[in-house]
């Protein structure tokens, strides 16, 4: 059973900064991308950055300049510095894990999502 679990969201005032983290656990032989969405209120979910197994990162344009993805592969782990944060950053963050593949099965996984507000 594959798991994302993310933590580092919370409040913050506009121009300040968070980390999130997303870790993955279970029998994971490999993940080919893995990487963060976002859904605000009223708003479709929409791709805030991700990362492949090559390394390669793409960014929502919104976000280019001001967030930073990062992954280690050793720990089956994402990372998302949020910088110069701004209001309409605010929403709740997803972990998203493409084409994970363990001993059983190759799958797609969700983590739980983690609050980010951002204040005036």
């Amino acid at each position: 059973q594959v798991q994302l679990v993310e933590s580092g969201g919370g409040l913050v005032q506009a121009g300040g900064s968070l980390r999130l983290s997303c870790a993955a656990s279970g029998n994971i032989f490999s993940i080919n991308a893995i990487g963060w969405y976002r859904q605000a209120p009223g708003k479709q979910r929409e791709l805030v950055a991700r990362v492949t197994s090559a390394g390669n990162t793409h960014y929502e344009n919104s976000v280019l300049g001001r967030f930073i993805i990062s992954r280690i592969d050793a720990k089956n782990t994402v990372y998302l510095q949020m910088n110069s944060l701004k209001p309409e950053d605010t929403a709740v963050y997803y972990c998203n894990a493409d084409r994970v593949t363990t001993a059983t099965m190759v799958g797609d996984y969700w983590g739980q999502g983690t609050q980010v507000t951002v204040s005036s």
